[in-house]
């Protein structure tokens, strides 16, 4: 595979199938330096890309996509679209059988069933407990993704269904790793927010009654990036290893080395 570095421009391009695209250069470190462009991207799922968005894709010199999607999202979206020349690593962060339960009542339940799983704060809950669990039982997968942008996989873009949980976090992961500040994590964790570049809910019942503003309220928590839920992740790393530099050194097996080949690669020259 060839790496091309294309000069990527900080504007956001008009993609037409995908959704919640942008590339996180520019973010700033603690120690003055800034993520460099073209390098670290992030997205939704690729599946609904068209030809104009898998050419703009191309352009970018991608070396490797990771898709964090599960068995049943693919059954749901589909396959990404293929680019040539780029390396796909499906590296789901969520097991496939992990609340299917749960997720067919959100595209099928009716609105009684929908107020029993999700009201009173119960679906903010669900959401940030399943970012604790992203940091602390899923370290094996974050090593292997930090331990691929330190090798080989830059340019690289990583995604989920929305873009927002699975792949958001994971760029918190590998931004904290090069020492990118927690406030500017938390404003490109928030952009998700943004109303085009919001997952499109999907609902079995897609008529007035199963969109109705009741059920979409209820559903708002499961599709919205929320401060809690980054803290929660946050938190769960300090009260896990106390500290991001043992999260890092500890929980992800990440030595000084690899994070010194993480920043060469990833930030402008200090």
């Amino acid at each position: 595979m060839t790496q091309q570095l294309p000069q990527v421009p900080s504007t956001e391009p008009e993609l037409t199938g995908v959704r919640n695209f942008r590339d996180v250069g520019g973010l700033p470190t603690v120690d003055g330096r800034t993520v460099r462009h073209g390098r670290l991207f992030r997205s939704g799922h690729l599946a609904d890309a068209t030809a104009s968005d898998a050419s703009f894709l191309s352009g970018l010199g991608l070396h490797t996509i990771f898709d964090f999607r599960n068995a049943a999202d693919m059954r749901l979206e589909g396959p990404d679209v293929a680019l040539p020349g780029v390396r796909n690593l499906n590296l789901p962060l969520s097991d496939p059988a992990d609340g299917a339960e749960f997720w067919t009542m959100v595209r099928e339940g009716d609105l009684d069933q929908l107020r029993t799983i999700l009201a009173d704060g119960k679906a903010a809950d669900r959401m940030s407990e399943s970012y604790r669990v992203m940091i602390t039982q899923r370290t094996g997968e974050h090593s292997r993704i930090l331990h691929a942008l330190a090798e080989d996989s830059v340019p690289a873009l990583m995604h989920c269904a929305a873009g927002k949980d699975r792949a958001g976090l994971s760029i918190a992961v590998s931004l904290l790793a090069v020492g990118v500040e927690r406030e500017a994590i938390e404003a490109d964790y928030l952009k998700s927010n943004d109303p085009h570049r919001r997952y499109l809910v999907r609902r079995k019942d897609n008529s007035p009654a199963g969109m109705s503003p009741e059920v979409m309220e209820l559903l708002r928590p499961l599709f919205d990036a929320r401060r809690e839920y980054l803290h929660s992740a946050f938190d769960a790393i300090e009260a896990t290893w106390g500290t991001t530099e043992r999260y890092l050194g500890d929980g992800l097996r990440v030595a000084p080395e690899t994070r010194e080949r993480l920043r060469a690669r990833l930030l402008d020259e200090g």
